[in-house]
């Protein structure tokens, strides 16, 4: 294991409501993007009250980026543009490249208790209006890793040279979500000058070398370095852990599109005006 990154910085998020009536918690966003690069949002949503969240995101386009929504537990139909359409179940994941333009909706059902995270990737320039399409990751087809009172969930890019359920098209993204049993330790190596963080789901837990104790519905940015070496609380811990290289591009954002220039931006809403939107 190469030095040890430490936490450069803690975003708790604010509760806020989206789409028609949904109430989550905006845990990274517009004012994140330079520090989270290449991830622009993640939402996490945490609930056992369907009037929370069955208002749903109706019909909504997006362009220049990916979403990844991530189900622990819960149901989310979800429909497009293109003709897809499908439910996320406990333990699924759809991987949406929105590129050039698409328009869906994500309806959730009523369920024991919705828990997951959405999360926004930036697309590279070059690859902003690539073709749209869909990634849907099924639960049996995420590999699990079990380890010493841990359990690593495989969602996306590689952990111990086993390949996730998904591999990104344009970000090399890894994605996994780590079940921890209360005292046990997991140690993790990264890419020299990644971008990683964590969003701790439930229960808590320290990293070296600060030692602090950090507790649930919060991201963790870590700085420079190469590993990070985690603790579960007293309670064990279960967190999301993201990874990729930043793009170290320029942003222009305007609600569900993300581009790099604001002419880009206004002419991707002109086309929305004018019908030209989806190619």
């Amino acid at each position: 294991m190469g030095e040890y990154r430490k936490i450069k910085k803690i975003t708790k998020g604010q509760a806020t409501v989206d789409g028609a009536g949904v109430h989550l918690v905006r845990v990274v966003g517009y004012n994140d993007v330079k520090d989270y690069d290449p991830f622009l949002m993640l939402d996490a949503f945490d609930s056992e009250n369907p009037d929370d969240y069955t208002a749903g995101f109706p019909w909504h386009p997006h362009r220049g980026i990916e979403t990844v929504t991530y189900l622990i537990e819960g149901d989310i139909e979800h429909g497009d543009s293109l003709g897809n359409k499908g439910s996320i179940y406990d333990g699924e994941c759809q991987w949406m490249t929105a590129g050039s333009g698409i328009i869906h909706q994500e309806m959730p059902k009523p369920a024991e208790h919705m828990l997951g995270a959405q999360l926004w990737i930036n697309l590279p320039a070059k690859d902003k209006m690539t073709e749209p399409k869909y990634g849907d990751i099924k639960k049996d087809d995420v590999p699990i890793i079990f380890e010493e009172g841990v359990k690593v969930h495989v969602i996306a890019g590689k952990y111990l040279e086993n390949a996730g359920a998904f591999q990104g098209s344009f970000v090399d993204a890894t994605y996994l979500d780590v079940e921890m049993e209360p005292g046990s330790s997991w140690s993790y190596e990264s890419e020299d000058g990644s971008t990683l963080f964590t969003y701790i789901v439930q229960g808590s837990a320290s990293f070296e070398p600060d030692g602090e104790i950090m507790d649930a519905r919060q991201a963790l940015l870590f700085g420079d370095g190469r590993s990070i070496k985690v603790k579960a609380g007293d309670k064990g811990v279960r967190f999301l852990l993201l990874t990729a290289q930043p793009l170290h591009e320029s942003v222009a954002w305007g609600g569900p599109i993300v581009m790099n220039t604001e002419d880009e931006l206004n002419k991707a809403f002109e086309e929305l005006d004018n019908d030209t939107f989806i190619k």
